[in-house]
């Protein structure tokens, strides 16, 4: 049975990955045939995923299942299914299917719509063949070969010079964090003599004793690998393509938003186990993570475009995802893999919706008769969510202490129900306060019970960070930039900081002129393609 599921799920990546090989002319000229035959195709994938996902909870499919050919080489492309594998898959597999069934009417008259459908489906396949993958180099080429089929979405509508040079800026950035990957993969080759994940995770197992020549061949690995992850998963300040990304359809910004960019933080997981021997490299994951979470979440409050703006939070959220990798925290990585994706995959597709002018004119009448926040609230709210988050954690049996970078996830998840809360305040409506109080319950429960779901799924397959227990200096320097952020925020909502709040929306709303210089840089060369 479960040579029988990997060969599916293989196959059906395949067969949407080979979509890219078929001629453009002779899909524009039957439009009709290729999107129901990659929508279907899809669906097809969707429904493996889901059985091969039922089977493992089940027993029926092996907890961690490898299909290699040919059996024995170092060459040997394999399928490796464990449990993040598996739930990625599924995630994709889903999100792609939904992206289908919304491009058919999205793209419906469209000249170049089976070129577009064509593509699609290899950008599915090629994520989907990253994700299933079993050996470094299999995974590096589906890398690079999502890149490239997300590019020819980008130019979707060539005669746009936003989205021309858009999609050359993201292509330039693609090319250098492929470099860090591909000489990663040669220095893993040298040492381990094979491509094979699960030979290369035994190697470095715990319990292992490694020569000082293979620690410091870890080492350099561990950095590219980092580096990579980088720059795939648009952290600052290589981040300036993605906003720049909003001239495509609406359809492959779901897609690219809501799954492709989140191959860098797959690949963070999927190889956590060869990172953990390096912590120097998880500390600047740490650092770049927090700077792009803080930026991207301060950009984000400025934009009036609602793409934009969902733009600059998938920057926010990238960051935040990588610097929970960067403390180990690689199952909530995961937790926030999953719910970001869906989520952003529904924001795009639901973007033309969220204007509404009834809605809108209620919130401006609330807003009109809100009452003045107090700065005297702010120490009473914080103690009761910290009790309260506590409670609930004590009596679901959630041990924070024994979670790595737990203090420091536990001090910025307390500290954002504080903030939500005290900013319900403003509206003079009891109802509100106590709908406040108990969203902030349930959403606790909610995060906790994620939490404990997704590493009951994926713990055993992801690395075990070193941790005594005790707040590192990293989750330390976490927590101090969050509450900057917080006290930011509180700032700018006195009087006197009228002007200077003014002053600060100017340059949040530029990017703080990031973009600009970047494109200063690069921008002749990317205006000539």
């Amino acid at each position: 049975m479960t040579t029988i599921v990997l060969v599916s799920l293989i196959s059906s990546a395949f067969m949407l990955f080979l979509f890219g090989a078929a001629p453009s002319a002779a899909c524009n000229r039957r439009p009709v045939a290729i999107r129901s035959a990659v929508t279907l195709l899809a669906g097809w994938q969707s429904g493996l995923a889901l059985i091969a996902m039922l089977g493992r909870l089940s027993g029926v499919v092996d907890p961690i299942a490898e299909l290699r050919w040919p059996p024995v080489g170092p060459l040997a492309c394999g399928v490796f299914l464990d449990g993040v594998s598996g739930l990625v898959f599924l995630l994709v597999s889903f999100i792609g299917l939904i992206v289908c069934q919304y491009s058919i009417r999205y793209l419906d008259g469209d000249p170049r719509q089976g070129d577009y459908f064509r593509w699609v489906a290899a950008t599915i396949g090629s994520v989907s063949l990253l994700v299933l993958s079993g050996n470094l180099l299999m995974l590096v080429l589906a890398w690079v070969a999502t890149s490239l089929s997300l590019h020819q979405l980008l130019l979707h509508y060539p005669g746009r010079s936003g989205a021309r040079r858009a999609a050359w800026k993201k292509f330039a950035i693609s090319r250098a964090g492929d470099i860090f990957l591909v000489v990663a993969l040669l220095l893993a080759f040298r040492e381990f003599a094979t491509f094979d994940l699960s030979a290369i995770f035994a190697a470095v197992a715990p319990g292992q004793v490694l020569s000082a020549e293979r620690d410091s061949t870890l080492a350099w690995v561990s950095w590219l690998v980092v580096l990579g992850g980088i720059t795939k998963s648009a952290q600052f300040p290589l981040h300036s393509w993605l906003p720049e990304t909003l001239e495509t359809p609406t359809p492959v910004s779901a897609l690219m938003h809501a799954g492709v960019v989140n191959a860098g933080g797959y690949l963070i997981i999927r190889l956590s186990p060869l990172l953990v021997h390096q912590s120097s490299a998880l500390d600047l994951l740490t650092v770049v993570g927090t700077a792009t979470a803080a930026y991207g979440g301060v950009v984000m409050l400025t934009q009036s475009s609602v793409k934009k703006a969902l733009a600059y939070s998938t920057v926010a959220q990238m960051g935040f995802m990588m610097l929970q990798c960067g403390l180990g925290a690689f199952s909530a990585a995961m937790l926030h893999l999953v719910s970001h994706s869906l989520y952003k995959a529904y924001a795009f597709l639901n973007s033309g919706n969220v204007l509404k002018d009834e809605r809108a004119s209620r919130v401006v009448a609330e807003l009109n008769s809100a009452r003045r926040l107090r700065l005297t609230q702010l120490p009473l709210i914080a103690a009761a969510s910290i009790v309260g988050s506590c409670l609930i954690a004590w009596l679901m049996g959630f041990d924070v202490s024994s979670k790595p970078g737990g203090y420091a996830l536990a001090a910025i998840f307390c500290l954002a129900l504080t903030m939500g809360i005290w900013e319900s305040l403003k509206i003079p409506r009891q109802t509100i306060r106590r709908t406040a109080a108990l969203a902030a319950a349930g959403l606790t429960v909610l995060y906790i019970s994620g939490y404990l779901a997704i590493d009951s799924l994926v713990g055993a397959n992801v690395a075990h960070f070193p941790s005594d227990g005790r707040p590192s200096i990293a989750g330390g320097v976490v927590v101090i930039a969050f509450f900057g952020l917080a006290a930011l925020q509180v700032l700018l909502r006195l009087p006197a900081a009228h002007r200077r709040r003014d002053a600060l929306y100017v340059h949040a709303i530029n990017g703080f002129y990031v973009d600009a210089a970047i494109l200063r840089v690069a921008g002749p060369r990317l205006s000539k393609r």
